[in-house]
């Protein structure tokens, strides 16, 4: 495939418009819109969704996957000319708030974007090409992508000393957003309680100080509120273990294998062990 349609195609889903990634490309419009039309006839596919913002077709989106590897060895060829590698990763919030970012330290030289997202939904990025790496709870492998197993993050139900948790069916609970499950999975019998919506994580966490509802928290940051006072155990003696696995591309890059190799290391020590 020509080199510079499959870089114009990426520019247009990472921007979200035609225009946008002109200006990104130092380009017009017109030149944009004639390499993506070469490049879905050379494809025989139509690859970008014409709307606000574009994004890429399911035939497209295999091809946002190829393009942003293609990127990134050229990346890592000009490296020592240009220190300007980047590695895109989804990260749930949890490992984000706790374990992860000192990771990025043992990374010189490269560039990040962080997404994050619930454990159960991060490999949807890599699927879509958006991402390149993902911690994620999704053990089977995305299509082009490697995964191995980190360990295992524990959580608690906690709640403030004074909320009624008797019965979880009227108590209301705390998730993060629609998304987050883990309350319901901690859950063993059919509850429908009501539930705060606080998708940020120092307002959750002083969501459930303030006592407007019980929710999980990773054992390690639940365990200083507990030993303070400030929480309790909503059933005392259980939890809910969420195993996590590592998924990248199965691509032979310096940058990702680095990554790779420091994400271990943190987990190792983070994580309970399997």
């Amino acid at each position: 495939m020509d080199q510079v349609q499959l870089a114009t195609f990426l520019a247009v889903v990472e921007q979200g418009s035609f225009e946008a990634a002109a200006r990104v490309l130092h380009v017009t419009p017109s030149a944009v819109s004639q390499r993506i039309k070469a490049l879905e006839q050379a494809v025989g596919q139509v690859l970008v969704r014409r709307a606000k913002p574009c994004t890429a077709t399911t035939a497209g989106a295999a091809l946002v996957r190829f393009a942003g590897q293609v990127a990134l060895l050229e990346r890592e060829a000009l490296d020592q000319a240009h220190d300007d590698t980047r590695l895109s990763v989804v990260v749930n919030a949890d490992s984000l708030d706790s374990w992860f970012l000192p990771v990025l330290q043992q990374v010189p030289g490269v560039l990040f974007e962080l997404h994050t997202d619930d454990q159960e939904h991060t490999a949807d990025l890599l699927r879509s090409g958006t991402a390149m790496a993902a911690v994620t709870a999704d053990h089977q492998p995305v299509q082009g992508c490697r995964v191995e197993r980190l360990g295992i993050m524990r959580y608690l139900a906690v709640a403030a000393p004074g909320l009624d948790t008797t019965d979880l069916n009227r108590t209301p609970l705390l998730a993060f957003n629609r998304k987050d499950r883990s309350q319901h999975r901690f859950l063993t019998a059919r509850y429908d309680p009501p539930v705060h919506y606080i998708p940020a994580t120092a307002s959750f966490n002083q969501a459930l100080l303030l006592g407007l509802g019980w929710g999980m928290l990773y054992e390690q940051e639940a365990r200083a509120h507990l030993d303070a006072g400030r929480l309790v155990e909503v059933r005392p003696g259980r939890h809910l273990d969420v195993p996590l696995y590592w998924q990248c591309w199965r691509l032979s890059s310096k940058a990702l294998d680095t990554l790779t190799a420091a994400v271990h290391t943190a987990a190792a020590q983070a994580l309970i062990s399997d």
